[in-house]
């Protein structure tokens, strides 16, 4: 049940916001589900996937989808994917929680003062 309400979270937000799932996914699955930092991330990536489906579909249906910009931006995101994937492997997991937990409190900052 936590899953389920973690990906509806993840979802919504995701939609609302703009935001990639996984700001929402990882946090989540590690405090709430008490995952590992390597399974949330690797499994936040197969949810986001789904999840990106879903939302391509809705806003394709308002016609608000710029494919060529779209493409633009997905090549170099897989390739980034691979590379973090591999940086993932080889990272400790502490050093890797910490980098993570940075990334949200640096997000937070800009945020609050624009």
């Amino acid at each position: 049940m936590r899953l389920v309400l973690i990906g509806l979270a993840a979802g919504f937000f995701s939609a609302l916001f703009g935001v990639g799932g996984g700001i929402i996914i990882v946090p989540l699955l590690l405090l709430v589900a008490g995952w590992k930092i390597r399974p949330a991330s690797a499994t936040s990536l197969a949810a986001i996937g789904i999840t990106a489906l879903a939302g391509v579909g809705a806003y394709v249906f308002h016609h608000d989808v710029q494919v060529k910009y779209a493409v633009l931006l997905g090549i170099p995101a897989a390739a980034g994917a691979l590379g973090g994937t591999s940086l993932q492997q080889r990272v400790n997991a502490r050093a890797l929680s910490f980098a993570f937990a940075a990334l949200l409190v640096g997000i937070a900052v800009d945020l609050l003062v624009k």
